[in-house]
């Protein structure tokens, strides 16, 4: 008990002295509690870590008295466990309240529904379409995702119309690889059962009113600007102004993302706090040239009011989603501080913003968007409070030279920060993330700030009198420059680092280690390096998989033969399937089939190919044909495979030495990747667990199947 009694008096000691601040930490405990509900598979064991909680929260009660000797030991002990628990409960009842069950299987079916929203996307020659309608075999109204050719497209499909049109429904994709985007759960918390695209025309049963009074002005203001601004620059431009980046180039999205630069292309932070800063100064400015309300009436709060007023208009403007109300939330917050004279921006301010976002958006802990913004302020936070940043930044006089260049220096300093602490998010999420990031910011963020939205903000008040022009060329402009120098960035050697999906196991010790180096105060923070740089390292020795086998058996992908090319079954169509394939396993060069590689046989039907891996030769056996195959040639065959895949119904007489993946194998499994050394299999499905938008389906057995073998499957011909 005496050890016992030292070890909690050194704890409470070493609470006491750093400065233990309980609003971070039950805000990450929080955070934690909705991440043990995504890693863990089943309602039981969230049930079981609910409960494990709640009784260590009670032991905690129990143990510590309230008058007692240890009150920061003891507050830890009760609340971080409660938050834990009320982290689980509070994203099991959002996936409960808004999850929607997808399809179980595609359609081809006509619809007639009723339009919620459309998104613009010129870029993309389309437009998309969230429709209200019912389905047959569902009860209930449905929401569904409909993609409509640019041609198709009528100015009366507006909000509110209702439309009759035949479409190709699909179930929300879920991750094509393990590892890739996960679409069937983002589309599980918002709503939709179901994406598509359109056949034949829409017929507008009764034109739309064009949603709220906002929704016309975003419009409006969208069709105003383009018609200003030509283009991908005018496509930045509408971005800026309405959120909508739907007529941004393909390329120029591409080039700003490899730059380091794509947060400009979405309404984040900066965006609002440029909107809402710029609304503080200039109401603070002008109330201040009126002495007799300057004398009467606290200035700050009023031009905090102001800012308010003006970050919510463009947080509603600009489409009110979940990132843009996270940062109008987190500028709000630091209004507040500012209006009662607190530190405007602190550890509490974030921990507020970041638990009043998990409170409403739970799921978007999940998402690179969350943790990217969160981070990046969080590293400015603790930057800003390091005693040597304090000392460079403390007044003193010096010339504006000296001023000017202790600023550039500043924000050299804190680009280099946040791309360290963001590039290993990006590598988890996109697996490739821009390596010249902190230089490109440097020139962008100012040209934007500064130049492009004033510049753009008074452009629209001076068409009012048909006096913009000259403004929109400044505009236009500044964000071509801004363009050739992400392309210039982007095209530079090493400017893009592209790594295989990395574990989860690396990446929670980057993001324990990067908590505990922003959390904590003094010397003892620097402890998180030791994480953080195990869990960085972890991304410098991963890997790629030597198989990769899409969710539906089509695409295989086959690393390490060919230099830095990665070889496929069959040639992809979809620009989608290409880059899951190439990014997934950190490829950066072309994509060759197996037909074309002189060491692969290959028929109409099969890929035969042997790689050699940990010492020994793997021998692959591929389906890529529709034909049927005698089922005796094809036992035959599998019995000289190591490893037999397909995107067929294998018979059981098919039986290869190592490994059988066929469509019943992938219905359970989703997609795989496989490490020969090992060897060893990763899945979908392991991450996946029994929630909602993951559902493992058997096989159904198709009548053409004759019921006295029930393991021949279609495709394969019986030769008995």
């Amino acid at each position: 008990m005496a050890r016992l009694s030292r070890l909690l008096a050194e704890v409470e000691r070493f609470l006491g002295n750093t400065g233990f601040d309980r609003a971070p930490w039950l805000t990450v405990a929080f955070g934690a509690g909705i991440g043990a509900w995504f890693a863990l598979p089943t309602a039981w064991h969230w049930l079981g870590w609910v409960a494990l909680c709640l009784g260590l929260a009670g032991a905690g009660g129990a143990a510590f008295r309230p008058d007692g000797e240890h009150p920061f030991v003891r507050q830890a002990a009760i609340l971080l466990p409660l938050a834990l628990a009320a982290g689980c409960l509070s994203v099991w009842a959002r996936s409960e309240l808004v999850g929607t069950e997808a399809i179980a299987r595609p359609m081809v079916v006509a619809i007639e529904g009723r339009v919620l929203s459309r998104e613009d996307q010129p870029a993309m020659e389309r437009t998309r379409l969230v429709l209200a309608t019912r389905l047959p075999e569902r009860p209930g109204v449905t929401r569904v995702r409909v993609n409509l050719p640019a041609a198709k497209d009528d100015p009366a499909l507006a909000a509110g119309a209702i439309v009759a049109l035949r479409v190709r429904l699909m179930p929300p994709a879920p991750p094509m690889l393990p590892g890739g985007y996960n679409f069937a759960r983002k589309a599980w918390f918002s709503g939709l059962a179901a994406t598509g695209s359109l056949i034949g025309d829409v017929e507008i049963v009764e034109p739309g009113p064009g949603g709220t009074g906002l929704a016309r002005i975003k419009t409006a203001l969208a069709t105003h600007v383009q018609g200003q601004i030509t283009g991908s620059e005018g496509g930045i431009a509408t971005a800026l102004a309405t959120g909508d980046p739907g007529a941004i180039a393909e390329t120029d999205a591409q080039a700003m993302r490899d730059a380091g630069l794509a947060h400009l292309l979405s309404i984040s932070g900066l965006h609002v706090s440029a909107v809402i800063g710029a609304a503080y100064l200039i109401a603070i400015r002008l109330l201040a040239l009126w002495p007799w309300l300057a004398l009467r009436v606290r200035l700050p709060i009023v031009a905090a009011g102001a800012g308010a007023l003006a970050g919510i208009a463009y947080t509603l403007l600009t489409g009110a989603q979940v990132p843009t109300v996270r940062s109008c939330v987190g500028a709000l917050l630091v209004l507040a501080a500012l209006a009662l004279g607190r530190q405007a921006l602190s550890l509490r301010m974030l921990a507020v913003a970041a638990f009043l976002v998990l409170l409403l958006w739970p799921e978007s802990i999940v998402g690179p968007s969350f943790q990217m913004s969160f981070a990046a302020v969080l590293a400015i936070v603790a930057l800003s409070g390091a005693e040597p940043v304090r000392r460079f930044l403390a007044p003193r006089e010096e010339p504006m030279a000296m001023r000017t260049l202790r600023f550039f220096g500043m924000l050299l300093l804190t680009g280099v920060v946040i791309e360290l602490v963001l590039m290993p998010i990006g590598l988890y999420h996109f697996h490739r993330a821009g390596a010249y990031g902190a230089i490109a910011n440097i020139v962008a963020i100012p040209l934007t700030t500064t130049i492009i939205m004033p510049m753009e903000a008074i452009a629209l008040l001076l068409d009012v009198v048909g006096l913009g022009a000259p403004a929109w060329w400044i505009v236009g402009s500044a964000i071509e420059a801004m363009l050739a120098m992400a392309h210039w960035i982007a095209s530079r050697p090493g400017a893009v680092t592209t790594l295989p999906a990395m574990g989860a196991s690396g990446y929670a010790l980057f993001v324990i280690g990067g908590l505990w180096l922003g959390l904590w105060s003094g010397a003892i923070r620097f402890w998180g390096l030791v994480p953080a740089v195990v869990g960085a390292v972890s991304l410098l020795l991963l890997e790629p998989p030597d198989i990769l086998v899409s969710g539906d058996g089509k695409h295989v992908g086959i690393t390490g033969l060919s230099g830095g090319d990665l070889l496929v079954l069959r040639e992809a169509r979809s620009d989608y399937v290409r880059d899951n394939l190439t990014e997934l396993a950190g490829m950066t060069g072309d994509i060759r089939t197996l037909e074309d590689w002189p060491e692969a046989r290959c028929s109409r039907e099969f890929c035969v190919l042997a790689i050699e891996r940990g010492g020994r030769i793997w021998r692959l056996l591929m389906s890529r044909g529709t034909e049927m195959v005698p089922e005796r040639a094809l036992a035959a065959s599998c019995e000289r495979a190591d490893i037999v895949i397909s995107d067929r119904w294998l018979p059981y007489s098919c039986r290869p030495t190592t490994l059988k993946v066929d469509r019943r194998t992938l219905s359970r499994t989703g997609g795989l990747t496989i490490d020969l050394d090992g060897p060893k299999v990763t899945t979908v499905a392991e991450s996946e667990g029994r929630h909602g938008w993951w559902r493992s389906r058997e096989p159904r057995k198709r009548r053409s199947e004759p019921p006295r073998d029930p393991g021949l499957s279609p495709g394969v011909k019986s030769d008995q």
